[in-house]
């Protein structure tokens, strides 16, 4: 079975032998046996549905009867690398066929760019500002890791598994409260004798399927991040490292404009360093994207083989799976590598959902609500039909699985306070129009302001325009009221 979400969480686990102790690879051919995506999507959902209603009225005090959870999880795989988001060369069948049986969020955000505070977002539906935590912070609390979405379905007959990128710290005996399965793994993706870290990932995610009662598994690829210190930046899977040989990539979209566009400090940032690794000449950056796309080919073809295994197994019909990324990514856009800025191409990531109960007419459909990062833990703790904690700061996308037309968020607040000396610590609002950030430790104070309007490529800094002063203070306000909010 072939079945993809589009940027939820996947965690990197480690390579087990199989029964013979030896260890081994996936299928090589990419297409080969492959059933037909779309038949396969629409004979998954009409298994089982009509869950979504009979779930909340049955299942309440038994455990037992309560749907599985599926996330998968990628890492800096921005919004529109999937074949489902029009991307025109990428192959993606199974997370197009996610889409296809399910809903595609089209306008999913990270309140954070950066793995790590975005990891403890998914993990604890908070903003970076609440849990506090990303790269050179202390781990997490007690009290954090006992309100994260793994911790409420564990209490609550949940078995619940982590197989991947971890990415994240908690108080060091805090994590075995957390998982029954627990098997981070690290990069490199290459071991000589050994599958690809996607496909060892993949691999190791099998047998948690394999045992009784609920479950939550989380599978955390390393991929498509580059391995920053190798040379070649992104390393395929061998067998998919002749994928796309005869097409060359476009130049990045408006990279020099937009690189004239940038305050002077974010010109020599980290994000124009890595621009240097990556893609500063035209040899260099149509290598460099085609492994990245062919990275996140090998995503999905181990989803999958996760997924084909949950139908083997029978699960199929008991199932939500969810499929999203950590951060965005800039592939040359602007002139930038990496992430950690404001601009669309950091920020919005891809985010897919499917629940074999979803309805007939809602299979397929393209939701444009702005949803975040943080509406991943609440969504599933109300998929398990548990009370979302009042400490969340995301909203459940669940009564959009039932049709539903919310009233729903207009913005969110943007935080980067990663201290980094080439990364410029920012805050902000994204909004339907407008985009506010402010680099609070520049001197002066440096304030941006995009009209999404009339500028979507972000390059028109309104901020020092008399004409815009109204909008300049109100965004202001609401991004000193959102930071207000804990």
């Amino acid at each position: 079975m072939l079945l993809s979400l589009c940027g939820l969480v996947l965690f990197s686990g480690v390579f087990l032998p199989d029964s013979s102790g030896q260890s081994s690879s996936f299928p090589m051919g990419f297409h080969d046996g492959w059933p037909p995506i779309q038949e396969e999507a629409t004979a998954f959902a009409d298994s089982a549905v009509g869950r979504l209603s009979t779930t909340q009225e049955t299942t309440q005090n038994k455990t037992k009867d309560r749907p599985n959870l599926l996330i998968f999880l990628t890492d800096d795989q921005r919004f529109d690398q999937m074949g489902c988001a029009g991307h025109p060369t990428l192959q993606t069948p199974n997370m197009d066929a996610l889409a296809s049986a399910g809903i595609r969020f089209s306008n999913a955000f990270v309140s954070t760019p950066i793995c790590a505070a975005s990891r403890a977002s998914l993990m604890t539906g908070r903003r970076e500002g609440s849990h506090g935590f990303t790269f050179g912070k202390p781990p997490m609390g007690h009290a954090l890791a006992e309100d994260t979405f793994f911790a409420h379905l564990r209490r609550a007959g949940y078995r619940t598994g982590f197989v991947g990128k971890w990415g994240v710290k908690f108080a060091d005996d805090a994590t075995g409260k957390l998982f029954d399965l627990f098997l981070p793994m690290n990069q490199p993706y290459l071991i000589p004798g050994k599958p690809h870290l996607t496909d060892r990932i993949a691999k190791a995610s099998l047998d948690f399927l394999h045992g009784e009662g609920p479950f939550c598994l989380m599978v955390s690829f390393w991929a498509p991040h580059a391995e920053d210190s190798h040379p070649q930046q992104y390393l395929p899977p061998k067998d998919l490292q002749s994928l796309f040989a005869e097409l060359n990539p476009p130049p990045p979209a408006d990279a020099e404009t937009g690189f004239q566009a940038l305050p002077e400090f974010l010109k020599k940032s980290l994000g124009r360093k890595r621009w240097h690794w990556r893609f500063d000449s035209r040899q260099k950056q149509i290598q460099r994207t085609k492994d990245y796309w062919r990275m996140i080919s090998g995503v999905d073809r181990a989803i999958g083989t996760v997924v084909d295994e949950l139908k083997k197994r029978g699960l199929e019909d008991r199932t939500t799976i969810i499929f999203t990324s950590d951060n965005g990514y800039f592939l040359g856009e602007r002139g930038l590598a990496g992430k950690w800025l404001i601009y669309e191409e950091s920020i919005r990531v891809p985010f897919l959902l499917f629940d074999p109960n979803l309805p007939p007419k809602l299979r397929g459909t393209d939701r444009q609500e702005m949803v975040l990062n943080l509406d991943l833990a609440p969504t599933i703790l109300e998929i398990a039909s548990l009370e979302v904690p009042p400490s969340y700061q995301g909203r459940s996308l669940l009564p959009f699985l039932r049709g539903e037309e919310p009233s729903w968020r207009e913005d969110f607040l943007f935080e980067h306070r990663f201290h980094h000396p080439d990364i410029p610590k920012s805050v902000g609002i994204r909004g339907r129009r407008w985009v506010y950030a402010r680099y609070f430790e520049q001197d002066p104070v440096y304030e941006q302001l995009f009209d999404l309007v009339q500028d979507p490529k972000e390059f028109q800094n309104l901020a020092q325009d008399p004409k815009f002063a109204e909008v300049l203070a109100g965004q202001r306000a609401r991004c000193d009221a959102l930071l207000k909010q804990n």
